[in-house]
């Protein structure tokens, strides 16, 4: 199971997390899980080419099947 930032929420939802966030005075993320992706095996040299990615763009990277 992957998740990450949910990107395509409709207007109600996103004014009900707008409402609780004023209710409750923090900020909320809203995160969707997708089952059928799994991570992708990577070699070594591979991982590598990943990290350093990651690492110039301040970003975490996942490669998955």
């Amino acid at each position: 199971m992957l998740c990450s930032l949910s990107t395509k929420l409709g207007s109600e939802d996103l004014q009900a997390i707008n409402a609780l966030e004023n209710e409750l005075g923090i900020p909320i993320l809203a995160f969707s899980c997708r089952a059928d992706l799994k991570p992708a095996e990577v070699t070594a040299d591979q991982l590598a080419k990943i990290q350093a990615l990651e690492s110039k763009l301040g970003l975490s990277l996942v490669a998955v099947k």
